[in-house]
């Protein structure tokens, strides 16, 4: 099609020529013979002639070269228009005027303009033809003019109602084109569609914050590793359960903060979560930084980005109040089952035992020859009544008998009991009581028995040559605090964390009551009783109880958890 205009129009062109020549020739000649001179017609005909090449050649040329300037701007428009129709940008040119000269089917299809003729009008003309979009073709203009003055390149974000009722958000730039004297010569304008884009972003940002208030506001430390074991990411909950300053630990290797017990578990611990690909659940008994021990449960699960493991996420519950209160409820149904079986045993061994007794005190009367022997009978018969009598107080509850006591008295009265059994093992007793005196509500007789108990086993506990300090103070003036310290052989750990269990003594001849029996009368006083030991170094025993009985449960708890 192309190729026939271009033959169409040589046509046009050659036919204007002879026809232009003619009327050349004709009326030249004319004019020649008419009105010059016979002796001049010769020398302007030939410069009529001259004339006439130059002319026409010329006016060839200028043609000629007009065409194809003419048809290289078309060209041009041509793979302008192809080029801006191909974009999925609005693309829209306007002169210095705001009129506007060019824009891509995009731009019209958003602003209801594709049947409209659009070129040489300013938006505030064009919004005539779109009721929807006449206020924003309007505000167009508004836009324009900020960019005019500015003087330079705008970029803003405009929002574009949508005939569904939603909105489309632009990322618009415009570009403002200045004449050498400084007059407006045209605005380009090219608006990419965002929407998409900043939905993403937003839900994106929203899941963000989902995330970090999951990560910064849970009750669980959260903890991140990469592949290698380094930690990469801790949430403040962790110095709340640990007491370590997260800072101080995050970029460091898991390996520097575990217990050595754990070490070598944890190249197994990161390939199963890693190849493996499934969550693992373990406990973790570490140390807090003021010296408690904590138990962690944690649970540990792949990162996955794109396909790939890149670390491991997890998070650790601290569960050290819930296995106390388990193993409280175990030592409780434990000391429940001694209970009902203490009761029916003790009654009966108690009524044989009174008829032995009996026998023996007879045969004694009556056998001068066998007093020794007949004493150690009598001796281990007592020895025998005394676990009864253990075994019954595990039985069944005591009513207890509250009065005022004076502790200075009562410990007087239990170490002048003791002080012989303490010569006997070579140990001294100390004691640093107040100058007043200090009262509590109590059961004078189980208190006796629960000191009796405690420390007896100092003074046995206690090296030849051992001391035994006991210290009576007042603490928040609703407690009181009674310490007793040897330096005797200890505790290991392990016989610690089983302290208070029926039938575990470390004695040759101990039943495993007495301390059994301690933790009770404590407990039924409202009071606290903390054994702190060392192997070869001595045990302090320090029992807290408060001064009337009438202080609530809340009242007590606080002043446990303090102590």
């Amino acid at each position: 099609m192309k190729r026939t205009g271009d033959f169409m129009d040589k046509i046009k062109l050659i036919i204007l020529y002879l026809i232009t020549s003619i009327i050349w020739i004709f009326g030249s000649n004319y004019l020649i013979e008419k009105y010059m001179p016979f002796s001049l017609i010769g020398l302007v005909e030939r410069s009529k002639e001259i004339f006439y090449i130059l002319v026409t050649g010329g006016f060839l040329y200028f043609f000629i070269s007009k065409k194809e300037e003419l048809d290289v701007s078309q060209e041009d428009q041509n793979r302008l228009s192809t080029l801006i129709n191909s974009m999925v940008d609005f693309v829209n040119f306007k002169d210095g005027e705001g009129r506007w000269i060019e824009a891509n089917e995009f731009g019209l299809k958003l602003f209801q303009l594709e049947n409209v003729d659009y070129r040489g009008k300013k938006d505030s003309e064009l919004a005539n033809y779109t009721d929807f979009y006449s206020e924003a073709l309007k505000y167009c203009e508004t836009s324009d003019e900020v960019t005019w003055n500015n003087r330079e390149i705008t970029r803003i974000e405009e929002i574009l109602p949508v005939p569904d009722g939603s909105v489309k958000i632009f990322d618009t730039i415009k570009v403002p084109l200045f004449n050498d004297d400084g007059s407006r010569q045209g605005l380009v304008i090219i608006g990419r569609d965002i929407t998409e884009r900043k939905e993403m972003a937003l839900k994106l940002a929203e899941s963000q914050q989902q995330y970090k208030s999951l990560f910064e506001y849970s009750p669980d430390i959260v903890y991140m590793l990469d592949v290698e074991g380094n930690i990469t990411n801790l949430n403040p909950q962790f110095d709340v359960i640990t007491g370590f300053n997260r800072e101080e630990a995050i970029g460091k290797n898991v390996k520097q903060l575990l217990p050595k017990r754990y070490k070598p578990y944890l190249p197994k611990f990161i390939s199963t979560v890693v190849e493996e690909i499934k969550p693992v659940m373990y406990e973790l008994n570490i140390a807090h930084a003021n010296g408690n021990r904590i138990i962690l449960q944690c649970t540990s699960l792949p990162i996955i980005v794109n396909g790939n493991i890149t670390g491991i996420i997890g998070y650790g519950s601290d569960v050290t109040k819930l296995r106390e209160t388990e193993e409280r409820l175990r030592r409780t149904e434990k000391l429940s089952i001694v209970g009902e079986l203490s009761a029916s045993v003790a009654h009966e061994i108690r009524n044989p035992l009174t008829s032995l007794k009996g026998f023996v005190q007879l045969l004694q009367m009556e056998d001068v020859k066998h007093q020794f022997f007949y004493q150690i009978m009598l001796d281990e018969l007592n020895r025998i009544n005394d676990i009864v009598g253990e075994l019954l107080l595990l039985a069944k509850p005591q009513l207890l008998k509250y009065t005022k006591a004076y502790l200075q008295k009562l410990l007087q009265d239990v170490i002048s009991l003791l002080n012989t059994e303490a010569s006997l093992y070579n140990v001294q007793i100390e004691v640093h009581f107040p100058e007043n005196d200090l009262w509590i509500e109590c059961d004078p007789n189980q208190l006796k028995q629960l000191f009796i108990n405690v420390i007896k086993n100092s003074i046995e506990a206690s090296q030849n040559g051992g001391k035994v300090s006991i210290v009576l103070e007042q603490i928040e003036k609703s407690h009181v605090l009674i310490t007793i310290k040897d330096n005797g052989c200890g505790i290991s750990k392990e016989r610690l964390e089983k302290i208070g269990e029926p039938f575990y003594s470390s004695k040759e001849k101990g039943t495993g009551l007495g301390l059994t029996v301690s933790f009770k009368i404590v407990q039924s006083h409202q009071g606290t009783i903390h054994f702190d030991s060392q192997k070869n170094q001595g045990t302090s025993v320090q029992i807290a109880l408060p001064v009337k009985q009438t202080t609530t449960k809340n009242e007590h708890r606080q002043f446990k958890e303090k102590v």
